[in-house]
């Protein structure tokens, strides 16, 4: 995949790193009009940015730490990606359950919550059904009394999609985007960062490129990228903490509504609806482990079903119920413990440490990277821009409904394939549908059990910076993560799209090769709990 060299060319900003926080920083600069290149090791959001609970939070129990300012930055964050991207974030209905005697009271929860409810932005119009209450209260420990609190957060079930448009919204500015390929070291001079060292992962060429400004936005890889580039450092630059999820199918009962509850610890622990399973996490272990390696643990795996089975006694669930697991670590602020400060972020300038004209971004979630990224801009003094950053839609469900409504007129397709379309790709959908309607190939479904078309994951490899076939539909067009996929829908989809991007069989061979051993070192299958299992049985 030969791309067009960089050598000894100069920006005014270099991102290292293409997470949600590297991609929003790149975004802001290139918009306002700076030279900008965003480099990523591997694939855009393929570690901390899609490994994560996917949710939008308000962040209400912050109040109780007494935490005003971040909880109004989260709520305004909140509100305008609720605004811009309808189709990736929509409010969701959540429920609080917390037992008597337990680490918090309800007391003090439903202050937090009255407090809350009275910020700008806090509440969103939900559809509240009462037979959820009766769904959960049904499934909670009946040895146990019980308060059970409601509120309105947001859920974006698919954060790859998001940071796919930001992504396709930096490069239509002019920024040079790359991804896999490597920053082997900030060249540091005379107390000064002046460029990078990178490698194309697929070619092995090495260039030199020069920076006025390096933002090293590598999340849980920044301490190494620092100590690879003579960068000392007399005090930690972050805090690594592992984070895994389980997903386990929908059991009967369970209610449409979101649910949190604590651990024993005091930590929050969340059931929550996703891509029509259940999606269940998360846990906090401190790993200064290679990220690349990171994995949930057999007794991370324990944790959550432990915590799911105290909660829900009577489900009776256990490891053979988990689908799948994924772990990612990520980077904190240095002395993090509480809720409030894993949400919190860090800038990090070098100039003390003899790298003027670095920037180490430290923390920072899917919420706030907005946020993050305004602010990492004026710090190296890119002006502000006036206005939204994108759209406002008066009402969130009629503007789905109208792009529905048109994709399902321009393809004759049925209302439920085009609203599968509309719910990743909102606005754009017109054009992908255009496209669909150039070849039956293209309209052709990936697999057999999935309405999303070949046409989408041709629009990532052609335009959203998808290289292989793996960026294309682990993080692109996610169809494999539902729970229906299979190898065989693997072989499906990449005949199909082998076809319409010209592939001969030995290139088609291969990116299914990649899909899937990509796929299998993402989605940790039960099969490999099995040594546990056998141990507790």
């Amino acid at each position: 995949m030969p791309r067009r060299s960089l050598e000894s060319q100069h920006f005014q900003v270099v991102v290292i790193g293409g997470g949600l926080s590297g991609v929003a920083i790149a975004r802001e600069c290139a918009r306002a009009g700076r030279r900008t290149l965003l480099l990523e090791q591997n694939d855009f959001g393929s570690a901390a940015s899609s490994h994560c609970s996917r949710t939008i939070h308000g962040g209400w129990r912050f109040l109780e730490g007494g935490e005003i300012g971040l909880v109004r930055d989260c709520l305004r964050e909140r509100q305008k990606l609720l605004r811009e991207r309808p189709h990736l974030v929509r409010p969701q209905q959540f429920l609080f359950a917390l037992p008597e005697g337990g680490r918090r009271s309800a007391m003090s929860a439903r202050t937090s919550l009255w407090l809350y409810r009275r910020m700008p932005g806090a509440t969103l119009q939900v559809h509240s059904d009462r037979s959820d209450y009766n769904k959960l209260e049904r499934l909670l420990d009946p040895a146990r009394r019980w308060s059970i609190l409601d509120y309105e957060d947001a859920q974006c079930e698919f954060p790859e999609r998001l940071l796919a448009e930001w992504l396709r919204e930096a490069v239509a500015a002019g920024a040079e985007v790359r991804n896999h390929t490597q920053v082997l070291a900030v060249d540091v001079r005379q107390g000064r960062a002046r460029g990078i060292l990178l490698r194309d992962q697929f070619s092995g060429k090495e260039e030199r490129v020069e920076a006025l400004w390096t933002i090293n936005a590598t999340g849980a890889w920044a301490e190494r990228l620092c100590q690879r580039s003579g960068i000392n450092r007399k005090t930690p630059l972050l805090h690594g903490v592992r984070e895994a999820h389980i997903v386990l199918p929908k059991f009967s009962g369970a209610p449409n509504s979101a649910v949190v509850a604590e651990t024993s610890e005091g930590r929050a622990f969340s059931v929550v609806p996703w891509n029509e399973q259940l999606l269940v996490g998360t846990t906090a272990v401190s790993d200064r482990g290679d990220p690349a390696r990171a994995a949930a643990s057999p007794e991370e795996i324990e944790s959550l079903l432990g915590g799911l089975r105290r909660l829900f006694p009577q489900t009776r669930l256990s490891r053979r119920d988990v689908r799948y697991a994924y772990a990612a670590i990520r980077a904190l602020p240095p002395g993090s413990a509480k809720d409030d400060e894993a949400h919190s972020y860090r800038l990090q300038d070098h100039e003390e440490d003899g790298a003027a004209n670095l920037l180490s971004v430290v923390g920072g979630d899917l919420v706030l990277a907005m946020q993050l990224g305004r602010e990492v801009a004026t710090h190296i003094g890119v002006p502000g821009r006036r206005g939204s950053a994108g759209p406002a839609e008066s009402g969130v469900a009629p503007q789905l409904d109208r792009w529905t409504v048109e994709v399902a007129e321009a393809l004759g397709l049925s209302e439920s394939a085009a609203q599968s379309l509309v719910e990743w790709h909102g606005g754009r959908s017109g054009e992908i549908a255009r496209l669909a309607l150039s070849s039956p190939a293209l309209r052709a479904p990936l697999c057999q059990h999935t309405r999303h078309m070949v046409a989408e994951a041709v629009e990532s490899l052609q335009h959203e910076c998808a290289l292989t076939l793996a960026d294309a539909l682990l993080r692109r067009v996610p169809v494999t993560l539902a729970s229906c996929w299979s190898a065989e829908c693997s072989r499906q989809a990449s005949a199909r799209v082998a076809t319409v991007m010209g592939w001969n069989s030995e290139q088609a061979a291969q990116e299914l090769e990649t899909l899937e051993t990509e796929r299998a070192a993402l989605l940790v299958k039960p099969s490999q709990f099995s040594a546990l299992e056998a141990a507790a049985d």
